[in-house]
């Protein structure tokens, strides 16, 4: 005997399951791995905000290829094959690659750029081939290069043989990309201007988005998004704090509401007994997250592109 773990991802007709000891159950395919669960519960395009008009923009230009391929087949052009996020670090560029990955039911291989690169001759470039060969196999697929600047970097403005020999390999693999092949490339970079520029021509990555610093309609959207599962006091109002959060980009806001409830949870330390392997329920019940807690949190935190400012 061995206990087996398992996931329920649909039921029929119910919107609930219960699993009783008469229950049959019927297993399709191999085990989940425990490694695997987070690509189970990824992000769906409700978990990006401050974006909109960036997500309509990636979704005709991601989504309609891989979904609708005829739709370009029947007006006899060529989907777009390449698409650079650009925009400061923390704005949710990969956030909004693994939504559309998931939305879409794509296959979804990221590369971080400067993990692949090897000090080997040769090796680089292998990883990339093999990173390519898979999406194909795969299809439909994304591949989503984070970081690409760091290993496709101006070719006359590098001493380095290793990223000459990666954008050239690059080149090779996204103008070898058949348009019925499926898979679509999507690259994010803070710094669009460092990039080989023969990478941002038509039929490489010929379409570019600025995924720039919310605006406040934004920054409030963000704050929904990461407060809906927070117990807030109903003297929070998030319209305030959206007001008060100018600069902050959807990672800042994230670590804002993580700090107020830390602030939360500070407050009751006094009348915890770490040793106790339980917590009272009363003293659980009685926590919730006040307009305070956020106010306290504003005040140890920047946005993270002045912090970069003051580190320079």
């Amino acid at each position: 005997m061995r206990s087996v773990e398992f996931k329920v991802i649909e039921t029929d007709p119910a919107e609930y399951c219960i699993v009783a000891p008469d229950t049959e159950i019927f297993c399709d395919g191999e085990p989940v791995k425990r490694e695997d669960e987070e690509r189970l519960d990824d992000v769906g395009y409700d978990d990006v905000g401050g974006v909109r008009k960036q997500m309509a923009q990636i979704r005709e230009l991601v989504e309609l290829p891989l979904r609708h391929p005829q739709l370009f087949k029947s007006i006899g052009v060529k989907p777009p094959k390449g698409i650079l996020l650009f925009g400061p670090p923390g704005s949710g560029k990969t956030l909004i690659a693994r939504a559309v990955a998931n939305e879409t039911g794509a296959f979804f291989f990221l590369i971080n750029g400067p993990e692949i690169m090897s000090k080997l001759a040769g090796e680089s470039e292998s990883n990339l081939r093999k990173a390519f060969e898979e999406a194909e196999k795969n299809a439909p697929s994304i591949i989503f290069i984070d970081e690409i600047d760091s290993i496709a970097p101006k070719r006359e403005k590098t001493n380095g043989e290793v990223e000459r020999r990666i954008v050239s390999q690059l080149l090779t693999l996204m103008d070898g990309l058949k348009s019925r092949a499926h898979v679509i490339v999507m690259g994010a970079t803070n710094r669009p201007n460092s990039i080989d520029p023969a990478l941002r021509r038509f039929g490489r990555f010929d379409r570019e988005i600025d995924i720039g610093v919310p605006d406040e309609v934004g920054r409030l959207e963000v704050l929904r998004i990461h407060t809906k599962n927070m117990k807030l006091a109903e003297d929070v109002e998030l319209e305030h704090i959206s007001r008060d959060t100018h600069g902050y980009v959807g990672a800042d806001l994230a670590a804002l509401c993580t700090e107020a409830a830390l602030q939360c949870i500070r407050e009751k330390m006094d009348i915890i007994d770490l040793e106790d392997e339980t917590i009272d329920a009363e003293i659980l019940n009685s926590m919730a997250v006040t307009n305070d807690h956020f106010k306290t949190a504003l005040t140890t935190s920047n946005p993270s592109a002045l912090r970069e400012t003051v580190s320079c």
